[in-house]
């Protein structure tokens, strides 16, 4: 496996797969890995003959007062787990490499409406930062595929949608939740949760659970089963973001003709912000 801190030095490489007729495979993270992220390089490693996997930290996506000085950086234990998962090749880019002006956008990507609701709206800028720093590394390792995490779903949208908007040739693959048998999705920042807070946070994913068994059994009241929802967290000691019913394909409000549903959600316990999301398929009207 080798580990490359060089753009120039990472297209080289590339293009010398590329001119054998190899099939690159990318996997974008920030680095503390988990399952979840080893789930995703097994994924890439499936559809590809070479898997790239990069770890920056991107500032630009860190809103004032968020985590970034003290975000989880666990450079050797990630290669050693990338290693046994067969990576071929490590990207560890400095901040320079990446914004050489340093971490102050001066040219930005956006995708307008997915931008700024749900976690959008909570975290100001966030996803300009995530559209930004996927639309340069896809143009630096320039892969045929690459993978990311059904976890983060408007995450998933946001990028789905820059590379369709920009025209960008690649194919971007969704995926699946990595989860703790208790449910609850794996997430670097779940390192920030007690014992006692381990116990609590499976809540989340059981109430998506059972609010989107509601939707499959034909329950209409969208604004009802929102409101139990966030309540349900409350009472169990989370303190909610979100949780809301929206439509799969865009994240827009559902029309009552619309089936195909995915319920977000975020809640705030100790350090932490949880995220997670269910899909459900509801019967037609």
């Amino acid at each position: 496996m080798q580990e490359i801190t060089s753009i120039a030095a990472l297209r080289e490489q590339v293009a010398a797969w590329r001119r054998a007729g190899e099939r690159i495979g990318f996997v974008p993270t920030m680095g503390n890995l988990h399952g979840g992220h080893l789930a995703l390089v097994d994924e890439a490693r499936a559809r590809s003959d070479r898997v790239v996997v990069s770890i920056f930290v991107n500032p630009t996506q860190f809103a004032p007062g968020e985590d970034f000085e003290g975000y989880p950086r666990t450079l050797a234990a990630d290669c050693a787990a990338l290693k046994q998962h067969a990576t071929d090749l490590v990207f560890t880019p400095p901040v320079e490499a990446i914004y050489p002006d340093g971490p102050v956008l001066r040219t930005a990507v956006s995708v307008p409406v997915l931008n700024d609701i749900l976690c959008g709206a909570s975290r100001p800028g966030h996803f300009v930062g995530v559209a930004t720093v996927v639309t340069k590394l896809l143009n630096i390792v320039q892969p045929d595929l690459a993978v990311f995490g059904l976890k983060d779903y408007q995450q998933l949208l946001v990028i789905k949608h820059l590379v369709r908007d920009l025209s960008l040739p690649v194919e971007i693959v969704g995926g699946a939740v990595a989860r703790e048998p208790s449910g609850l999705a794996l997430s670097s920042r779940n390192a920030y949760l007690s014992e006692a807070q381990r116990a609590q946070a499976p809540v989340l994913y059981q109430t998506l659970r059972d609010v989107a068994k509601r939707l499959a059994e034909g329950d209409g009241d969208l604004a009802g089963l929102e409101a139990e929802g966030l309540a349900r967290l409350q009472h169990a000691g989370l303190t909610p973001d979100y949780l809301e019913i929206r439509r799969a394909s865009d994240l827009g409000r559902p029309a009552p003709s619309d089936c195909d549903l995915v319920i977000p959600a975020a809640a705030y316990l100790g350090r932490a912000r949880l995220i997670d999301n269910v899909q459900v398929r509801r019967p037609a009207s």
